[in-house]
């Protein structure tokens, strides 16, 4: 873990109530769990984790408001996607995506969130399973660890309650994008804007044991990796257009509530992009070109594939099949995939609309909410997307206000790095009116000058950002 740039205390300047006490980097004091809290930090999720662990770590007393286990006796204390009150569950895929830092962006930021000594990239190694160059985890163990990790913590203490407005003292806001209603209605009346939105899906988990191995098969898209860590059900040219045709055809739901609302890009279902033409999943998750049918040594018509999603292997959820079909269609449907015909699924895929507020408006450069600058956001209701994205903002959002906290002032990364790149879109990057959810892409990066091959550019663009990481971090 990377060493914290600033002093690390345990005190109560806020409150009085304990001395200061300067503390060499690793050593706590004997303190009561039953403490004041220099910081209140709203959402439990990736990014609410990742701000707290990096609070914690600075010597900062942190309160943790989660409302999923609060048992309120309205009963609003789970979100339509979660499925547990563990803290930093995925609720949606396993995958943090390529983990390659020399040339992917997400990969890149992998990097740089290790070299901070990230929380939730730690527990991710911990908990990894395979997934060939990408970093998946175990789910559950995942979720365990990151909650084992901050309920150890002396500087953190876990609430389990919902937070209807918002508090008045120092704070971050990392609900997500399904805050509670009369949060949101608090954030909605601050802002004065409303809140934009989109749609996210659920992607169906099946039990390995119900799927067909006689059929399908074990590989890596282009042997990329020693080990063969995708399960691929093939499909011939007649399969997979009766296939097409039934996604077409199946049963949905409707949210008429949520008419003319946008579907976020990386996240579409499956069934909306076989709206968009007959060879789109083609190109996509059904894509089979670097995968050799063992039963005929060619590349099938179209493939689906199965990541592990638990570290035993016993359930394998089904890339890229994000799905609004009703539940009974789902296992209609998707038991016509070669290999699946007796398919048991843990769990079904499902849809929810996601919200977040306009960041480039409403935010300043170290993610202060400029109308009340002791309240910070971070996470998915910024607007960025994606497990890592999110647990990125939350760890600089815990950096800015640590250094608030001690009195100082952090300056964002340089925007030539993954952290400062994404930094720079949700704070002002982007066109407000056009404000999307972003995955961390190059295209958020400065420009590499002149002309290179792509190849290169991209190995350019990690070289050039481990640099300007390495001069930010011995400056701060």
């Amino acid at each position: 873990m990377a060493a914290w740039t600033g002093s690390r205390r345990n005190d109560a300047s806020a409150t009085g109530n304990f001395a200061t006490v300067v503390l060499p980097f690793g050593r706590w004091p004997a303190i009561s769990r039953i403490m004041t809290h220099d910081i209140h930090i709203i959402g439990g999720g990736l990014a609410g984790s990742e701000a707290a662990w990096q609070l914690a770590e600075a010597g900062f007393r942190v309160k943790l408001s989660e409302m999923r286990g609060s048992k309120s006796p309205d009963g609003g204390d789970m979100t339509p996607a979660h499925q547990t009150d563990g803290l930093a569950e995925l609720v949606c895929s396993n995958s943090f995506r390529s983990d390659d830092a020399d040339s992917n962006a997400v990969g890149l930021l992998h990097a740089e969130m290790r070299a901070m000594g990230s929380i939730i990239m730690a527990q991710g190694d911990i908990h990894k399973v395979p997934a060939g160059s990408a970093l998946a985890v175990d789910r559950d163990g995942f979720s365990a660890g990151v909650t084992a990790a901050l309920a150890a913590h002396p500087n953190v203490t876990i609430v389990r309650e919902r937070v209807d407005a918002l508090p008045d003292g120092p704070a971050i806001i990392a609900t997500g994008p399904l805050t509670a209603p009369l949060l949101a209605d608090s954030i909605g009346a601050e802002t004065g804007k409303d809140a934009l939105a989109f749609f996210d899906a659920i992607a169906p988990i099946v039990h390995h044991d119900s799927i067909d191995m006689s059929i399908a098969w074990m590989q890596s898209r282009w042997d990329k990796t020693e080990t063969k860590d995708y399960i691929n059900c093939p499909m011939d040219k007649e399969q997979y257009l009766a296939f097409h045709q039934a996604l077409l055809d199946g049963d949905k739901t409707v949210f008429k509530d949520w008419e003319d609302v946008p579907y976020f890009e990386g996240c579409m279902p499956v069934e909306v992009m076989a709206e968009r033409g007959l060879d789109t999943l083609r190109y996509g998750p059904m894509k089979p070109v670097g995968l050799d049918d063992p039963r005929t040594g060619r590349w099938p018509y179209a493939v689906v594939q199965l990541r592990q999603d638990n570290a035993t292997g016993t359930l394998w959820n089904i890339v890229g099949f994000q799905t609004k079909l009703k539940h009974a269609e789902q296992v209609r449907i998707f038991r016509t995939i070669p290999g699946l015909e007796n398919a048991e699924f843990a769990r079904l895929g499902g849809l929810h609309r996601n919200t977040f507020i306009r960041s480039p408006e409403l935010l300043d450069p170290t993610l202060r909410l400029k109308s009340r600058p002791h309240l910070r956001f971070a996470g998915q209701i910024t607007g960025c997307e994606g497990y890592v994205e999110s647990a990125a903002i939350g760890l600089m959002a815990g950096r800015f206000a640590a250094a608030e906290l001690a009195g100082t002032t952090l300056a964002p990364p340089p925007v030539e790095t993954a952290l400062g790149a994404l930094l720079g879109h949700i704070t002002g990057g982007a066109e407000v009116e056009t404000y999307q959810p972003m995955n961390i892409n190059f295209g958020l990066f400065p420009p590499i000058p002149g002309r290179t091959k792509k190849t290169d550019r991209k190995r350019m663009y990690t070289a050039r950002a481990r640099d300007a990481l390495a001069g930010w971090l011995s400056a701060a």
